[in-house]
């Protein structure tokens, strides 16, 4: 995504995300197995040191307090807390197959997070190893996917379904316009499968590093003048959602190549979109004042590119970024947009390419066991304060390829990646059930 000092243009996609992660040290196993009772009771006092009512050190390993200091996994309490809301206590413990592991289930306000724990091999048995990585949205109320998209606190669209069409699991606002953040380097992705389709290039060209933007990502350290080939730059613009990947990509394909492909995939309202922004731009665009800002979002496509003309020269740095940002959602109307169906579209032309198929395939924006019933599974998401998309691209056994692609748009307020993601799995849990 493209992470902004929050998330993504992130993380997450990496998503994904660093949110959900509580990361597992290793862990020695005990000689003699830990009773279900005393499972239980370190689990609880997980919830207790999440809950601010017990000492870390007291609960945690030497080891993982020093892999995860006490001030991080504080944070990762509040955004816990804060994503999917207030800690409600311990809501299960399956002992494991190895002695001194379980399965710990938590349970806050609107989700259940769960994932592996593992205790220290001598007494006292603190906890060595805990990796909250699976969460399943509370549901009390037994309300239809579309109730639950309609409960959030702004605009919702999703559509899971075959990119034939002949068969729909859930279709919610799938026709509307919304930001994406980061997911529009499909697009990017999809104008370089194209110009190498047409013998313009290879994905083994290599190019100097001439581009550079801003987080998330890694190649903006890189040294200026790095060879790289194009298909490097592409992984990286989608596995770990590289903004300067993707500003050098589009550098050597050129702007119009990409608005382009934006245009021939059938994207039902390019205007929103055009001029094709570089991440470096969008960077730009919001450092400006709000009156600017404004201009920009009025402006026809022909002012609009005048005023990024205008931006060619123009310095920033990362001080300036989290200044912005820190604040929460800044005008998201000047972003990049889609609908479900338009992303549903740039995935069938991508499904014919194989190379691109393998890089969506790197980062799948959660735990692989997700997608254990499906043949394949691809992935590239979005987000800024404000603005969250996922879109996974998926083929079922009998080889049909199918779209989960999900949007959230809050001009007022951040969204909840966490909360967004328990809808996404337990919409994929609903296709398992069928």
């Amino acid at each position: 995504m493209i992470t902004l000092p929050v998330c993504s243009f992130r993380r997450l996609c990496a998503i994904l995300l660093a949110l959900l992660t509580i990361p597992a040290s290793g862990a020695v196993v005990s000689t003699a197995a830990q009773s279900e009772a005393e499972l239980r009771q370190r689990a609880a006092d997980v919830v207790a040191v999440i809950a601010g009512e017990k000492p870390y050190a007291e609960v945690f390993a030497d080891s993982f307090v020093m892999a995860v200091p006490e001030a991080q996994f504080a944070m990762i309490g509040r955004q816990l807390t804060a994503q999917v809301g207030a800690l409600v206590g311990l809501d299960a413990v399956e002992p494991g197959a190895q002695r001194g592991a379980a399965t710990v289930s938590i349970r806050f306000e609107r989700a259940i997070v769960r994932g592996p724990m593992q205790l220290e091999g001598t007494a006292p048995y603190r906890v060595a190893g805990l990796l909250l990585n699976d969460l399943a949205p509370v549901n009390d109320r037994g309300l239809s996917m579309e109730e639950q998209l309609r409960e959030l606190r702004g605009d919702t669209a999703m559509l899971f379904a075959r990119l034939d069409g002949s068969e729909v699991i859930a279709a919610h606002n799938a026709d509307q316009q919304f930001a994406v953040g980061s997911t529009f380097k499909l697009y990017v992705l999809s104008a370089l499968s194209r110009s190498i389709a047409r013998g313009e290039r290879r994905w083994h060209d290599v190019v100097e590093l001439t581009e550079r933007s801003f987080p998330s990502g890694q190649m903006q350290d890189w040294p200026r003048g790095s060879p790289v080939t194009l298909h490097t730059l592409a992984t990286m613009m989608i596995s770990i959602s590289d903004n300067t990947a993707t500003d050098q990509l589009m550098a050597v394909l050129g702007r119009e190549a990409v608005e382009a492909e934006l245009v021939e995939s059938g994207h039902s309202a390019p205007a929103a979109t055009l001029p094709y922004l570089t991440t470096r731009e969008l960077f730009l665009l919001k450092l400006g004042e709000d009156a600017a800002l404004a201009r920009y979002e009025a402006a026809d496509e022909a002012e609009r590119r005048a005023i990024l003309a205008g931006l060619q020269d123009r310095q920033l740095d990362m001080a300036d970024i989290q200044r912005v940002f820190a604040s929460g959602p800044r005008f998201i109307g000047v972003e990049w947009f889609a609908s479900a169906q338009d992303i549903a579209r740039i995935y069938a032309r991508l499904v014919e390419v194989p190379v691109a198929l393998d890089i969506l395939g790197v980062n799948l924006g959660m735990d692989r066991q997700r997608f254990s019933g499906w043949n394949y599974a691809g992935y590239k998401g979005g987000s800024e304060p404000g603005v969250l998309n996922f879109s996974w691209l998926l083929r079922d056994d009998a080889g049909a390829w199918w779209v989960l692609a999900m949007s959230w748009n809050n001009p007022a307020a951040p969204v909840s990646e966490m909360e967004f993601l328990a809808l996404a799995q337990a919409a994929l849990a609903e296709r398992e059930r069928r």
